[in-house]
C-alpha cells in the first residue's frame, strides 16, 4: 500500500514537471517568434492598414509558431496553398501548401491575397478584429468557420497582439 502511495506521488510530480516544462517552451516559443516577427507584421500593417494583430494571429495559429513543418520546410507561416518543391529536394513529406524563399515572403504573400478581397477596401485601417476575421472566414481563408475565428482571437488576447495595433490607432488621431 505504501509502495502505490510512493508510485502515484513521483507519477504526479513527474507530470506536474513535465507540463510545466512544456509550458515554458510554449512561452519562450512565442516570445521568439513575436520578437522575430512582429516587426514584419507592424511594418505590413502601416503598408496595407491590414491591423498587425490579425497578421501575426493567424501567423502564429497557422504556423505552430513557426515550429510546423510547413513554417520549417516550406517557410509558409499561413497555410496558403500552391506549388512547392519538396520532391525536387528529395524531401518524403508531402505538401499541397506553397513554398517561399523566405518567411517574411509568406507575410507579404498573405497580406497581398487579403488586400485583393472584395472587403477589404471597407475594413483597411479598421481594427475591429472581430470583423477582420469574420470576413476573412466567410470569404473562405479558413474552412475551419468560427473554430478558426476563435483560435486567432485566443492567440490575439493571450499574446495582447492588440499592442501592435497601436500605430494603426495613433495614425487615425
Amino acid at each position: 500500500m505504501r509502495l502505490r502511495k510512493h508510485i502515484r506521488r513521483n507519477i504526479l510530480i513527474g507530470g506536474i514537471c513535465i507540463s510545466s516544462m512544456f509550458a515554458h517552451a510554449q512561452t519562450r516559443t512565442a516570445k521568439t517568434y513575436l520578437k522575430e516577427y512582429s516587426p514584419v507584421a507592424v511594418s505590413l500593417m502601416q503598408e496595407t492598414g491590414i491591423p498587425a494583430s490579425v497578421i501575426m494571429g493567424v501567423a502564429m495559429l497557422e504556423s505552430g509558431m513557426g515550429t510546423s513543418r510547413n513554417a520549417k520546410l516550406l517557410k509558409n507561416h499561413f497555410g496558403i496553398v500552391g506549388k512547392n518543391n519538396l520532391a525536387k529536394r528529395g524531401e518524403t513529406y508531402r505538401s499541397k501548401y506553397k513554398e517561399y524563399k523566405t518567411p517574411e515572403e509568406s507575410y507579404k504573400h498573405f497580406v497581398k491575397v487579403i488586400a485583393k478581397k472584395k472587403w477589404f477596401s471597407k475594413l483597411k485601417g479598421t481594427t475591429d478584429v472581430s470583423v477582420w476575421l469574420r470576413s476573412m472566414s466567410h470569404s473562405g481563408y479558413s474552412s475551419a468557420g468560427d473554430l478558426w475565428i476563435t483560435r486567432v482571437s485566443a492567440m490575439i488576447k493571450r499574446y495582447k497582439l492588440y499592442e501592435l495595433d497601436d500605430e494603426l490607432n495613433l495614425a487615425k488621431e
